[in-house]
Protein backbone atom coordinates (compact mmCIF):
# COMPACT_ATOMS: atom_id res chain seq x y z
CA UNK A 1 0.00 0.00 0.00
CA UNK A 2 1.75 3.27 -1.09
CA UNK A 3 1.04 7.00 -0.23
CA UNK A 4 -0.10 7.43 -4.04
CA UNK A 5 -2.85 4.82 -3.16
CA UNK A 6 -3.70 6.25 -0.26
CA UNK A 7 -4.13 9.52 -1.52
CA UNK A 8 -6.28 8.43 -4.40
CA UNK A 9 -8.23 6.53 -1.92
CA UNK A 10 -8.95 10.08 0.09
CA UNK A 11 -9.51 12.14 -3.47
CA UNK A 12 -12.29 10.03 -4.44
CA UNK A 13 -13.54 10.16 -1.07
CA UNK A 14 -13.51 13.64 -1.30
CA UNK A 15 -14.80 14.11 -4.93
CA UNK A 16 -18.03 11.79 -3.87
CA UNK A 17 -18.53 13.85 -0.71
CA UNK A 18 -18.77 16.80 -3.04
CA UNK A 19 -21.73 15.11 -4.80
CA UNK A 20 -23.36 14.33 -2.50
CA UNK A 21 -23.25 17.75 -0.85
CA UNK A 22 -24.19 19.69 -4.05
CA UNK A 23 -26.58 17.57 -5.57
CA UNK A 24 -27.72 16.10 -2.40
CA UNK A 25 -29.52 19.15 -2.18
CA UNK A 26 -31.58 19.06 -5.53
CA UNK A 27 -31.61 15.80 -5.18
CA UNK A 28 -33.80 16.30 -2.03
CA UNK A 29 -35.44 19.47 -3.63
CA UNK A 30 -37.27 17.05 -6.44
CA UNK A 31 -37.89 14.38 -4.02
CA UNK A 32 -40.16 17.22 -2.12
CA UNK A 33 -41.59 18.71 -5.72
CA UNK A 34 -44.53 16.34 -5.74
CA UNK A 35 -45.93 17.31 -2.21
CA UNK A 36 -46.05 21.25 -3.69
CA UNK A 37 -50.03 21.38 -5.51
CA UNK A 38 -49.49 24.86 -6.78
CA UNK A 39 -48.01 25.39 -10.29
CA UNK A 40 -46.09 28.70 -8.78
CA UNK A 41 -44.43 26.91 -6.07
CA UNK A 42 -43.54 24.22 -8.65
CA UNK A 43 -41.99 26.86 -10.76
CA UNK A 44 -40.08 28.06 -8.05
CA UNK A 45 -38.75 24.63 -7.09
CA UNK A 46 -37.41 24.26 -10.35
CA UNK A 47 -35.71 27.69 -10.43
CA UNK A 48 -34.06 27.36 -7.29
CA UNK A 49 -31.90 24.46 -8.25
CA UNK A 50 -32.32 25.11 -12.11
CA UNK A 51 -28.97 27.04 -12.31
CA UNK A 52 -26.70 24.42 -10.70
CA UNK A 53 -28.00 21.07 -10.77
CA UNK A 54 -25.88 19.93 -14.17
CA UNK A 55 -22.84 21.72 -12.86
CA UNK A 56 -23.61 19.37 -9.40
CA UNK A 57 -23.86 16.11 -11.38
CA UNK A 58 -20.35 16.67 -12.60
CA UNK A 59 -18.48 15.77 -9.57
CA UNK A 60 -20.34 12.02 -9.93
CA UNK A 61 -18.77 12.00 -13.27
CA UNK A 62 -15.31 12.55 -12.09
CA UNK A 63 -15.56 10.49 -8.89
CA UNK A 64 -16.69 7.81 -11.36
CA UNK A 65 -13.86 8.28 -13.83
CA UNK A 66 -11.10 8.47 -10.91
CA UNK A 67 -12.27 4.86 -9.99
CA UNK A 68 -12.06 3.89 -13.49
CA UNK A 69 -8.56 5.43 -13.61
CA UNK A 70 -6.81 5.03 -10.28
CA UNK A 71 -8.23 1.74 -9.07
CA UNK A 72 -10.21 0.05 -12.15
CA UNK A 73 -10.85 -3.08 -10.83
CA UNK A 74 -13.16 -1.49 -8.31
CA UNK A 75 -14.66 0.04 -11.11
CA UNK A 76 -15.04 -3.30 -13.13
CA UNK A 77 -16.46 -5.28 -10.29
CA UNK A 78 -18.80 -2.51 -8.74
CA UNK A 79 -20.23 -1.31 -12.22
CA UNK A 80 -20.81 -4.95 -13.60
CA UNK A 81 -22.26 -6.01 -10.66
CA UNK A 82 -24.25 -2.65 -10.15
CA UNK A 83 -25.29 -2.80 -14.03
CA UNK A 84 -28.97 -2.77 -13.56
CA UNK A 85 -29.23 -0.39 -10.82
CA UNK A 86 -26.53 1.87 -12.15
CA UNK A 87 -29.38 2.05 -15.61
CA UNK A 88 -32.12 2.61 -13.61
CA UNK A 89 -30.01 6.02 -11.78
CA UNK A 90 -28.69 7.14 -14.95
CA UNK A 91 -32.21 6.70 -17.02
CA UNK A 92 -33.44 8.75 -13.98
CA UNK A 93 -31.22 10.81 -13.82
CA UNK A 94 -31.83 12.05 -17.62
CA UNK A 95 -35.74 12.00 -17.08
CA UNK A 96 -35.16 14.87 -14.67
CA UNK A 97 -32.98 16.67 -16.89
CA UNK A 98 -35.20 16.14 -19.61
CA UNK A 99 -38.01 17.22 -17.02
CA UNK A 100 -36.36 20.49 -16.13
CA UNK A 101 -36.18 21.45 -19.61
CA UNK A 102 -39.48 20.53 -20.86
CA UNK A 103 -41.51 21.09 -18.18
CA UNK A 104 -43.36 24.25 -19.38
CA UNK A 105 -42.69 24.12 -23.30
CA UNK A 106 -46.78 23.42 -23.73
CA UNK A 107 -49.30 25.31 -21.78
CA UNK A 108 -51.31 22.65 -20.85
CA UNK A 109 -52.18 20.69 -17.77
CA UNK A 110 -51.52 17.38 -18.12
CA UNK A 111 -48.49 17.91 -20.29
CA UNK A 112 -46.80 19.62 -16.94
CA UNK A 113 -48.40 16.96 -15.00
CA UNK A 114 -46.67 14.33 -16.92
CA UNK A 115 -43.08 15.71 -16.38
CA UNK A 116 -43.63 16.96 -12.64
CA UNK A 117 -44.32 13.27 -11.91
CA UNK A 118 -41.09 12.60 -14.60
CA UNK A 119 -38.92 14.93 -12.71
CA UNK A 120 -40.37 13.62 -8.84
CA UNK A 121 -39.05 10.15 -9.89
CA UNK A 122 -36.15 11.17 -11.45
CA UNK A 123 -35.45 12.49 -8.07
CA UNK A 124 -36.30 10.00 -5.51
CA UNK A 125 -34.94 7.30 -7.39
CA UNK A 126 -31.02 8.19 -7.31
CA UNK A 127 -31.69 9.79 -3.66
CA UNK A 128 -32.79 6.35 -2.48
CA UNK A 129 -30.52 3.93 -4.96
CA UNK A 130 -27.39 5.56 -4.34
CA UNK A 131 -27.32 4.87 -0.73
CA UNK A 132 -28.52 1.01 -1.58
CA UNK A 133 -25.47 1.00 -3.18
CA UNK A 134 -23.20 2.47 -0.54
CA UNK A 135 -25.33 0.27 1.51
CA UNK A 136 -23.90 -2.95 -0.54
CA UNK A 137 -20.69 -1.88 -0.42
CA UNK A 138 -20.13 -1.08 3.42
CA UNK A 139 -21.76 -4.37 3.75
CA UNK A 140 -19.75 -6.49 1.16
CA UNK A 141 -20.22 -8.24 -2.12
CA UNK A 142 -20.43 -11.82 -3.24
CA UNK A 143 -16.65 -11.92 -5.04
CA UNK A 144 -15.29 -15.14 -6.53
CA UNK A 145 -11.58 -15.21 -7.05
CA UNK A 146 -11.10 -13.16 -9.99
CA UNK A 147 -12.57 -10.57 -8.18
CA UNK A 148 -16.00 -10.82 -10.28
CA UNK A 149 -19.59 -10.27 -8.73
CA UNK A 150 -21.22 -13.71 -8.44
CA UNK A 151 -24.85 -12.58 -7.00
CA UNK A 152 -27.49 -10.33 -9.41
CA UNK A 153 -30.04 -7.60 -8.85
CA UNK A 154 -32.05 -8.70 -6.04
CA UNK A 155 -28.86 -9.51 -3.77
CA UNK A 156 -28.65 -5.63 -3.89
CA UNK A 157 -31.92 -5.16 -2.34
CA UNK A 158 -31.03 -6.70 1.44
CA UNK A 159 -32.19 -4.86 4.02
CA UNK A 160 -29.25 -3.54 5.46
CA UNK A 161 -28.44 -1.90 1.87
CA UNK A 162 -32.05 -0.62 1.73
CA UNK A 163 -31.58 0.93 4.99
CA UNK A 164 -28.66 2.72 4.31
CA UNK A 165 -30.43 3.44 1.14
CA UNK A 166 -33.48 5.44 3.30
CA UNK A 167 -30.38 7.01 5.24
CA UNK A 168 -29.46 8.65 2.29
CA UNK A 169 -33.14 9.73 1.26
CA UNK A 170 -33.81 11.30 4.42
CA UNK A 171 -30.44 12.92 4.52
CA UNK A 172 -31.23 14.33 1.15
CA UNK A 173 -34.40 15.28 1.55
CA UNK A 174 -33.94 17.29 4.76
CA UNK A 175 -31.27 19.01 2.41
CA UNK A 176 -32.95 20.09 0.11
CA UNK A 177 -35.67 21.42 2.40
CA UNK A 178 -33.20 23.54 3.88
CA UNK A 179 -31.70 24.79 0.80
CA UNK A 180 -35.14 25.55 -0.29
CA UNK A 181 -35.72 27.79 2.93
CA UNK A 182 -32.73 29.93 1.72
CA UNK A 183 -33.95 30.28 -1.91
CA UNK A 184 -37.38 31.00 -1.49
CA UNK A 185 -39.64 33.44 0.25
CA UNK A 186 -43.45 33.61 1.77
CA UNK A 187 -45.58 30.76 2.03
CA UNK A 188 -43.24 27.84 0.35
CA UNK A 189 -40.32 28.83 2.63
CA UNK A 190 -42.86 28.35 5.53
CA UNK A 191 -43.37 24.98 3.75
CA UNK A 192 -40.05 24.34 3.51
CA UNK A 193 -39.67 24.87 6.87
CA UNK A 194 -41.84 22.60 7.67
CA UNK A 195 -40.75 19.61 5.32
CA UNK A 196 -37.13 20.30 7.36
CA UNK A 197 -38.51 19.86 10.24
CA UNK A 198 -40.58 16.91 9.35
CA UNK A 199 -37.68 15.20 7.35
CA UNK A 200 -35.40 15.90 10.44
CA UNK A 201 -37.01 13.26 12.96
CA UNK A 202 -37.18 10.89 9.97
CA UNK A 203 -33.34 11.35 9.40
CA UNK A 204 -32.20 11.49 13.02
CA UNK A 205 -34.35 8.14 14.20
CA UNK A 206 -32.80 6.18 10.71
CA UNK A 207 -29.61 7.37 11.08
CA UNK A 208 -29.37 6.08 15.23
CA UNK A 209 -31.10 2.67 14.13
CA UNK A 210 -28.46 2.18 11.21
CA UNK A 211 -25.70 2.92 13.83
CA UNK A 212 -26.80 0.42 16.25
CA UNK A 213 -27.54 -2.28 12.94
CA UNK A 214 -24.28 -1.73 12.28
CA UNK A 215 -22.43 -2.03 15.17
CA UNK A 216 -24.49 -5.33 15.39
CA UNK A 217 -24.37 -7.01 12.21
CA UNK A 218 -21.13 -5.32 10.43
CA UNK A 219 -18.04 -5.96 12.54
CA UNK A 220 -15.68 -5.39 9.65
CA UNK A 221 -16.83 -1.94 9.76
CA UNK A 222 -15.33 -1.29 13.06
CA UNK A 223 -11.89 -2.65 13.26
CA UNK A 224 -10.42 0.55 12.34
CA UNK A 225 -12.51 2.30 14.88
CA UNK A 226 -11.01 -0.44 16.99
CA UNK A 227 -7.78 -0.64 16.64
CA UNK A 228 -7.81 3.78 16.33
CA UNK A 229 -10.14 5.01 18.90
CA UNK A 230 -10.30 8.26 18.01
CA UNK A 231 -11.89 7.71 15.00
CA UNK A 232 -15.14 7.12 16.94
CA UNK A 233 -15.24 11.06 16.39
CA UNK A 234 -16.05 10.97 12.79
CA UNK A 235 -19.44 9.24 13.50
CA UNK A 236 -19.62 11.34 16.33
CA UNK A 237 -19.15 14.63 15.13
CA UNK A 238 -21.74 13.37 12.08
CA UNK A 239 -24.45 12.86 14.79
CA UNK A 240 -23.85 16.33 16.32
CA UNK A 241 -23.78 18.32 12.94
CA UNK A 242 -27.40 16.18 12.59
CA UNK A 243 -28.51 17.53 16.22
CA UNK A 244 -27.36 20.90 15.40
CA UNK A 245 -29.56 21.22 12.25
CA UNK A 246 -32.04 21.03 14.63
CA UNK A 247 -31.10 23.53 17.18
CA UNK A 248 -30.24 26.72 14.29
CA UNK A 249 -33.54 25.43 12.60
CA UNK A 250 -35.04 26.60 15.29
CA UNK A 251 -33.49 29.74 15.94
CA UNK A 252 -34.50 30.04 11.86
CA UNK A 253 -30.54 30.74 11.70
CA UNK A 254 -31.10 28.90 7.83
CA UNK A 255 -27.87 29.66 6.80
CA UNK A 256 -26.04 27.43 9.73
CA UNK A 257 -28.62 24.90 9.94
CA UNK A 258 -27.84 24.22 6.17
CA UNK A 259 -24.28 24.49 6.76
CA UNK A 260 -24.27 21.73 9.23
CA UNK A 261 -26.65 19.34 7.18
CA UNK A 262 -23.50 19.82 4.58
CA UNK A 263 -21.05 19.18 7.59
CA UNK A 264 -23.11 15.94 8.45
CA UNK A 265 -23.49 14.64 4.86
CA UNK A 266 -19.42 15.02 4.99
CA UNK A 267 -19.03 13.41 8.37
CA UNK A 268 -21.22 10.30 7.01
CA UNK A 269 -18.88 9.95 3.94
CA UNK A 270 -16.20 9.92 6.23
CA UNK A 271 -17.48 7.04 8.35
CA UNK A 272 -17.90 5.13 5.87
CA UNK A 273 -14.68 5.23 3.96
CA UNK A 274 -13.04 5.07 7.64
CA UNK A 275 -14.97 1.59 8.47
CA UNK A 276 -13.99 0.57 5.07
CA UNK A 277 -9.98 1.36 4.77
CA UNK A 278 -7.81 -0.01 3.38
CA UNK A 279 -10.77 -2.26 1.90
CA UNK A 280 -12.40 -1.05 -1.52
CA UNK A 281 -15.12 -3.67 -2.02
CA UNK A 282 -15.18 -6.25 1.03
CA UNK A 283 -15.88 -9.74 -0.01
CA UNK A 284 -19.13 -10.74 1.43
CA UNK A 285 -18.38 -14.43 2.16
CA UNK A 286 -14.48 -14.60 2.31
CA UNK A 287 -12.97 -11.54 3.69
CA UNK A 288 -9.73 -12.75 1.63
CA UNK A 289 -11.19 -12.04 -1.67
CA UNK A 290 -11.96 -8.27 -0.71
CA UNK A 291 -10.84 -5.54 -3.29
CA UNK A 292 -8.36 -3.63 -1.67
CA UNK A 293 -6.63 -0.14 -2.72
CA UNK A 294 -2.90 -2.23 -3.14
CA UNK A 295 -5.23 -5.01 -5.48
CA UNK A 296 -7.16 -3.03 -7.35
CA UNK A 297 -4.30 -0.05 -8.15
CA UNK A 298 -3.44 1.39 -11.44
CA UNK A 299 0.35 1.59 -11.60
CA UNK A 300 2.33 4.17 -9.71
CA UNK A 301 2.91 6.63 -13.44
CA UNK A 302 -0.85 6.57 -13.67
CA UNK A 303 -1.07 7.75 -10.29
CA UNK A 304 1.07 10.69 -10.62
CA UNK A 305 0.17 11.72 -14.02
CA UNK A 306 -3.40 11.64 -12.43
CA UNK A 307 -2.10 13.49 -9.23
CA UNK A 308 -1.30 16.26 -11.36
CA UNK A 309 -3.56 16.94 -13.61
CA UNK A 310 -6.08 16.82 -10.56
CA UNK A 311 -3.86 19.34 -9.00
CA UNK A 312 -4.02 21.48 -11.82
CA UNK A 313 -8.09 21.17 -13.07
CA UNK A 314 -9.96 21.02 -9.79
CA UNK A 315 -8.39 24.74 -8.70
CA UNK A 316 -11.06 25.52 -12.39
CA UNK A 317 -13.71 23.27 -10.71
CA UNK A 318 -13.75 24.86 -7.89
CA UNK A 319 -14.18 28.11 -9.06
CA UNK A 320 -16.38 27.72 -11.52
CA UNK A 321 -18.36 25.73 -8.57
CA UNK A 322 -17.86 29.30 -7.07
CA UNK A 323 -18.74 31.48 -9.91
CA UNK A 324 -21.75 29.62 -10.45
CA UNK A 325 -23.41 29.95 -7.02
CA UNK A 326 -22.18 33.16 -6.33
CA UNK A 327 -23.84 34.57 -9.75
CA UNK A 328 -27.45 32.79 -8.84
CA UNK A 329 -27.42 33.70 -5.37
CA UNK A 330 -30.58 35.20 -3.70
CA UNK A 331 -34.44 34.35 -3.62
CA UNK A 332 -35.94 32.86 -6.48
CA UNK A 333 -39.24 33.89 -8.18
CA UNK A 334 -41.92 32.02 -10.04
CA UNK A 335 -41.82 34.05 -13.58
CA UNK A 336 -38.46 33.55 -14.13
CA UNK A 337 -35.92 30.76 -15.30
CA UNK A 338 -37.30 27.71 -15.55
Amino acid sequence: MSALQVTWFLLIGVLLTGYAILDGFDLGVGSLYIFTKKDQHRRMLLNSVGPFWDGNEVWLLTGAGAIFAAFPHVYATVFSGFYLAMMLVLFALIFRAVSLEYRNKEDSSAWRKGWDLGFWLGSVLPALLLGVALGNILRGLPLDSQMNFTGNFFTLLNPYALLIGLVGLGMFVTHGALFLCLRTDGELAQLAKAWANRAWWFYLIILMVTHVITVITQPHLLSNYMAVPVLWLIPVLGIFAVVMIKVFLAKARLGLAFVFSSLAIAFHMATSGAGLFPNMVPGLNDPDLSITISSASSSSLTLTVMLVMALVGMPFVLGYTIWVYRTFAGKVEADSGY
